[in-house]
């Protein structure tokens, strides 16, 4: 393997660091600022694959697989949460005809 180029001997980790914290505060805004739905599940995703890059990045630094295995395991986690999400928003989407998130506050009980 020390023949094989080092990815962080071209990217050093920090930069890792630095697109992960940009992705995961996009994600943070989309979801504070955003009304829509379907926009607060896509910032969601993003904060989460922010989270695997992360763990990927370090994964590999430490030449630890451990990381890369927990990634696989959040992505299912990520894949369940979005499929459930999408049919809660198909069903309310029918009866109320819309996705913001302040009308969808009037289906209290």
């Amino acid at each position: 393997m020390n023949h094989l180029l080092n990815i962080f001997s071209v990217v050093p980790i920090q930069y890792y660091l630095l697109v992960s914290a940009v992705l995961f505060c996009i994600g943070v805004f989309g979801v504070l600022f955003r009304r829509n739905a379907i926009i607060i599940f896509m910032s969601v995703e993003l904060m989460l694959n922010s989270v695997n890059l992360l763990l990927v990045a370090f994964s590999t630094y430490r030449n630890d697989a451990s990381g890369q295995v927990f990634v696989f395991f959040v992505m299912a986690v990520a894949a369940a949460e979005v499929a459930v999400g999408l049919a809660i928003l198909v069903a309310i989407y029918r009866n109320v005809h819309t996705v913001d998130i302040d009308e969808l506050k009037n289906l209290k009980w």
